[in-house]
Parts: structure tokens; sequence; C-alpha cells
């Protein structure tokens, strides 16, 4: 008989580790709140979708393993709370989301009261996961992570790499939170040379073809690299893309895990300030320092007036000009 597990959450990522698994023979039986992501699962092959977590249990022989891809949070802990009394004694639940590694220490203490062991895995891989498989690093006791071995197989790109049982219950999110700290540094760093690159006006950089050269024996080769050169190569200008970076709960953990360790981490941390800073979370900071500015040396400072912004000199005179889109 073929392995079964069950998934929650048919979102992006969710859906398409169910379809991995699924396309290797194991049933997979997955729910989610929206009808229409549970009809399209229930369509595929080897794929079947129930209306809800009490229908999930019940479809799940004994032992069950129940993946959650579900955001964290509020969504994760009523879902936990849920499933933690339908459950068995010896049952499973993988939480695979980004959730905060002390939340998933609690966890997993409070699913041992109901005889429910406990598995919290981080998971990268995005959308190209289905393909190529998906890196996992999850905490749990060792009996629990034998179990789900066989499912973790599967969704790595391969059965020897790829995957890592990191240690007890909260050390598989705790590595995925600083996965993704790196990840936001390395991202900024390439964000901040490529804009050097591109400000370099009288060179006429291709940036473009810097990318792709780039690919190829440097030292900065990366699969983020092999991302940046692909959208560049569409659009080298990205005028049509606004300048705002959104931040998940991970930059910010990290950071704070490095102030509470007493541990330096200056590039992690300044990479969510950016982030943070692209949000116009400190534009109300820069006008202060424009008007500091204009303070102490009479500096003239832009007022922005609906789609104009007008430069003020420090003698009150205004000249208006369009504002920059």
């Amino acid at each position: 008989m073929n392995p079964q597990i069950g998934m929650v959450g048919l979102g992006r990522m969710g859906a398409n580790m169910a379809r991995r698994l699924a396309r290797a023979g194991v049933g997979v039986i997955g729910f989610d709140p929206d009808a229409d992501a549970r009809a399209e699962f229930g369509s595929e092959e080897g794929c079947q979708s129930v209306d809800s977590l009490e229908a999930l249990t019940h479809a799940l022989p004994p032992l069950r393993v129940i993946w959650l891809m579900v955001p964290a949070g509020e969504r994760t802990e009523a879902t936990i709370a849920e499933l933690a009394t339908r459950l068995h004694a010896e049952d499973i639940i993988v939480d695979g989301g980004n959730a905060f590694y002390k939340d998933s220490v609690r966890r997993a203490v409070d699913l041992a009261s109901y005889g429910v062991r406990f598995v919290d895995c981080g998971v990268s891989g995005g959308v190209w996961g289905l393909d190529h498989g998906y890196a996992l690093m999850f905490g749990g006791s060792p009996a629990a992570a034998r179990e789900i071995e066989p499912f973790v197989k599967i969704l790595a790109p391969a059965p020897d790499r790829g995957w890592l049982h990191c240690g007890p219950s909260g050390s598989g999110h705790f590595v995925k939170m600083i996965h993704n700290g790196i990840e936001y540094g390395m991202m900024q760093a390439l964000a901040e040379g490529f804009a050097l690159l591109k400000g370099k006006d009288e060179f006429e950089l291709d940036v473009a073809a810097v990318a792709e050269m780039w690919r190829d024996g440097s030292v900065v080769r990366s699969w983020l690299l092999d991302l940046t050169a692909d959208f560049l190569r569409e659009d080298a200008g990205l005028a049509d893309i606004a300048p705002i970076v959104a931040d998940s709960g991970e930059g910010r953990w990290t950071a704070m895990e490095a102030i509470e360790q007493g541990v330096p981490a200056p590039v992690l941390s300044l990479a969510v300030l950016m982030r943070f800073a692209s949000q116009g979370k400190g534009e109300y900071a820069d006008r202060m320092l424009a008007m500091m500015r204009k303070g102490f040396g009479g500096h003239k400072v832009t007022e922005r007036v609906t789609d104009q912004v007008t430069e003020r000199t420090p003698e009150g005179s205004a000249r208006a000009s369009k504002s920059p889109s």
C-alpha cells in the first residue's frame, strides 16, 4: 500500500509540495478553507481533497502524518489546536510554514500532552520546488524525524541531499529563520551593487550582460544571481516596478535573535531596515532631517504639493517642478 499524507494549505507552496509527493506515488489528501483550491487540487491525479480538518483526520489511516503549509501566527495556532483534539497518540503534525522557532518549541510541548508528535520544518524552494525539489530543515524527536523521512526524501532535490534533521523541536524553524536572514543580506548586496553599476552613466554599462557574465566562474555566482540575470534580460530598467519591498517575519526575527544573543549581525539587520525604508516607514524621519538641516544651515527643503514638489529656499521664495514619479 502506498504511503499517505495529509496536506493542509493548498496555496502555491502547499499544493506544489503535494503534487510532488503525488507524482512519486504518495496518496495525498488535501484540505484548504478555499473551495476553489480544494476543487482544483482534487481534480489532479493522485490527489484527493476534503472539506474539513475532521474529514481529513478520518480519511487518513493511523499513523497519521499531517503537513501544514499555512500562514504563521493565528492561522497556524488555530489549525494545530483543532487537530490536537482529533488526532491519536503517536500521530504527527509537521508545521512547514515560517513559524517563529520559540512558538514551535511551545507547540511541541503542548501537543505532547495529547500524545501527538510535532515536527517543525523550514521549507525553501519557492515556486521552483515542484520540479527541482525543496530544501528541508526540520526539528523534532528522532522517532518523529524517522517517520517523516520517506516524504522528506521525495520533497528534497534528491533522497540523499537537500534535507537535514537539525535537532530537537524548534531547531528546524530556527535554521530556516537564519537562512532567510542571510537571504535578505544577499539580496540587498546584489541590489546595491547593481544600482551602482546602473548609476555609472558615463560607462553605459549593460547590467544584464554583467549579471550574465558573473554567472560563470565568479565568486558571487548563485541562484539569486541567476534569477537576477533572468529578469534583467527582460527589463533592465525596471521602470514599471514600484520601489517597495515587503518583509516577512523571518528577517525581523533574525535581527532580534542577533540582539538577544549579543552577536553582531549588521548586514542582516540593515537589510531588514532597508525593507522598512522601501515601505515609506522612514519618510517622517527624512522630513525631520530635512528640517534640521534647514534649521542649522539655512538649506532649502523640498515641499510636496499635489503632483508637484516645490523647492523652498531659506528666504521663502519657491520654485515649482513636476513631482518625480
